[in-house]
């Protein structure tokens, strides 16, 4: 493995965490992540460049469920540019995330892209961009991480279309406003298999490096202006961590997104870019080690956008 000043940070913050009591619950409530260990951790940093680092299990696929909004917002933005703004909000929520009651106050427009009713917003826009929006997100993760192994977890997909009834409510609800234009039925079935993507800390570091690009991808090639790349940014580090980004800002300071799965991607601007894994949650559905490894490694680096 390369050595860098990265590397004995991260092999630091791994033994910090080995010695830490207490790893939270797995996402019970999708069965198919409801036997997780939550022994597991591995953490991965991508430089510009993309030299990777990693320590512990980094190099191991897991369940990225919501860390995917990301990917999609910037797909979305690139194709739709601030037309998207119209049909989702930019600001935290407050509420948990798969909420209904928001909605309702607010016409059927979801408060950030991030809660599940504005990931089915923009997931719904892609589908009509694209004709196959987790096609789409796919194809571009295989390219930014240089995976072309990467795909869905069929059973995963499954396991949350079975249990989905909660976004199915959500989807139908803004469909009465028209902001869903797609058939639900389809639609849904595209976002489970959105959610289902299996990926390494290692694949989504790199995959996630145009954030720390100011929009520039792998491949030297404009996915955003450097505008919509701080946008992206700006709303992870206020929205990315459900209804937990205060605290997560406040302890990390970074841009990041969570996912159930127990992964959290992070963003140093102009740096380089994160992603941690351990699957055991807080009951706000943060990874508790993921947390804590990013907070000892904005510690220890001084990394941070404050």
């Amino acid at each position: 493995m390369p050595t860098s000043s990265f590397q004995p940070v991260l092999d630091r913050i791994a033994a910090d965490i080995a010695a830490s009591p207490g790893r939270g619950r797995p996402a019970d409530y999708i069965p198919a992540l409801a036997s997780a260990d939550t022994r597991r951790f591995g953490m991965a940093v991508a430089e510009l460049d993309g030299t990777v680092y990693g320590v512990g299990d980094w190099q191991h696929p897991f369940s990225t469920q919501s860390i995917t909004k990301v990917f999609t917002l910037a797909l979305v933005l690139s194709l739709d540019g601030d037309n998207l703004w119209e049909h989702v909000g930019r600001e935290p929520s407050g509420n948990p995330f798969n909420s209904l009651v928001q909605l309702e106050y607010e016409n059927g427009i979801p408060r950030n892209p991030f809660i599940n009713a504005g990931a089915l917003v923009v997931t719904d826009r892609l589908q009509t961009r694209t004709g196959d929006a987790a096609g789409a997100l796919r194809s571009f993760l295989r390219a930014e991480s240089g995976n072309p192994r990467l795909t869905f977890d069929e059973a995963v997909a499954a396991s949350e279309s079975a249990h989905g009834d909660r976004n199915a409510a959500l989807a139908h609800f803004m469909a009465s406003y028209g902001n869903i234009t797609n058939p639900v039925p389809g639609l849904l079935g595209q976002y489970f298999r959105q959610c289902s993507v299996e990926a390494s800390c290692a694949d989504l570091a790199l995959a996630a490096g145009f954030l720390a690009r100011h929009g520039i991808r792998a491949d030297g090639s404009s996915l955003l202006t450097r505008s919509q790349a701080k946008q992206v940014n700006a709303v992870m580090l206020t929205c990315g961590t459900y209804d937990a980004a205060g605290d997560f800002a406040h302890r990390v300071g970074l841009p990041g997104k969570s996912g159930v799965g127990g992964g959290i991607i992070a963003v140093v601007p102009g740096r380089c870019t994160l992603c941690v894994w351990s699957p055991g949650l807080d009951e706000r559905g943060n990874s508790v080690a993921g947390v804590a490894a990013l907070d000892r490694f904005t510690t220890l680096t001084g990394l941070s956008v404050f």
